[in-house]
């Protein structure tokens, strides 16, 4: 069989909490990052068999945020669309399951994508429905309670991460030094216009004017071990997890099409790479983030492939003790990781994060001139998700 093309990655800058982008819904995001892969590709709209676009945190955002998406995108309303919820995973399964649908000739041709607006997570009155006759009542962070809390362990996604520290005795040099790795290498990469192909600008008005940003507001180039090292443990008395060891909160959406390769090549497109193989797994949710350690031998089984000849890999960082517990329990070589930087430094927009380090993987893999590349996440809840890819052009 065949594998599903490519045609098309990108994705927004990575806004911070509050940030440049926070004036924009999560669908508004999705939107951006749905015409901005359709313009690239050069696809017809009326080819796209359907949209599905993940999303995370979804109090507020509206009834099938992927068709909202769809709809602000200004694709035909004759076009099907739905939305995941896989949180850290979302966007990743959605490039699966259009994949999926291409390779059992469904569809020829889908998007899949993700967006994310932490900054407009809502609070709510869960209880004011039926009225309050008096008294004070409890308002609800969507943002801790449909994010940072596991309702599967009972506790911070944060406090999982401690679990994995102490288990695999990850010190807090280690996380601080991993941590200002992440900064610096998304510093780098961003002086060197390395983030150039994979983003395009959002018109975002400030004051009387209109200006196109298409860049990242989240790496920090003045951040120091001596910095890091101030900071506070977060999640656990004498722990050793930090802010600055935790990926950051972000507002973004990203966006990929995927195609059938005989339809790609009867049509003349190009594309940018072929996806190899794909995979789910789970563990117990207070180990969640060892998922890419059960997601990542099904997607190299379905591959035919090895860990070993993956050239780049994209693993979200959603800790930094995250990370180097699948590094010890997985072994891999780390100068092949995330080499742009990863979420400690450029964002973590949970329902896109998926499709946004595939596109970063993609084109890492370009401007490198190698070929294989995999890119994998943990899932808050106890589940991984992972994908392989060749690069074509």
């Amino acid at each position: 069989m065949k594998r599903p093309v490519i045609l098309a990655a990108c994705r927004t800058g990575g806004g911070k909490f509050g940030g440049v982008l926070s004036g924009f819904e999560a669908t508004d995001l999705g939107g951006f990052a749905i015409r901005a892969a359709l313009d690239r590709s050069a696809v017809p709209e009326e080819e796209i068999g359907e949209v599905i676009m993940g999303n995370g945190w979804q109090a507020g955002v509206g009834a099938n945020p992927a068709r909202i998406a769809m709809f602000k995108a200004g694709m035909p309303q004759s076009i099907p669309a739905f939305t995941v919820n896989k949180r850290c995973g979302s966007s990743l399964r959605t490039a699966m399951l259009i994949a999926d649908r291409i390779r059992l000739k469904d569809i020829r041709v889908g998007v899949a994508g993700g967006m994310e607006s932490a900054s407009r997570t809502p609070y709510i009155l869960s209880e004011a429905r039926w009225g309050h006759r008096m008294g004070d009542r409890k308002v609800l962070d969507t943002l801790h309670h449909d994010g940072f809390m596991c309702p599967l362990a009972g506790m911070l996604m944060g406090a999982t991460a401690e679990i994995l520290a102490e288990e695999y005795g990850i010190t807090r040099d280690e996380q601080d030094a991993y941590a200002l790795e992440s900064h610096r290498k998304a510093v780098s990469a961003m002086k060197n216009g390395l983030f150039a192909d994979e983003t395009f600008p959002v018109s975002i008005r400030q004051k009387k004017e209109v200006v196109e940003w298409a860049s990242e507001e989240i790496p920090r180039e003045d951040t120091s071990l001596e910095k890091l090292a101030r900071l506070p443990a977060i999640f656990k008395d004498n722990g050793t997890i930090t802010a600055g060891s935790s990926s950051a909160l972000c507002d973004a959406g990203s966006a990929v099409i995927i195609a059938d390769p005989d339809w790609a090549e009867a049509n003349g497109f190009r594309p940018l790479a072929e996806i190899a193989g794909y995979g789910s797994g789970a563990l117990e949710a207070d180990h969640m983030g060892l998922g890419p350690v059960k997601a990542v031998p099904r997607a190299l089984e379905m591959s035919g492939m090895s860990l070993e000849e993956m050239d780049l890999i994209e693993l979200n960082e959603a800790f930094a003790a995250q990370v180097l517990a699948v590094h010890r329990a997985m072994p891999f070589d780390m100068e092949r990781c995330n080499v742009n930087g990863g979420a400690i430094a450029l964002g973590h927009p949970i329902g896109a994060t998926g499709t946004k380090i595939l596109a970063t993987l993609i084109y890492a893999l370009r401007n490198r001139d190698k070929e294989f590349g995999l890119a994998t996440a943990c899932i808050g809840g106890g589940q991984g998700v992972a994908m392989v890819i060749r690069r074509l052009s």
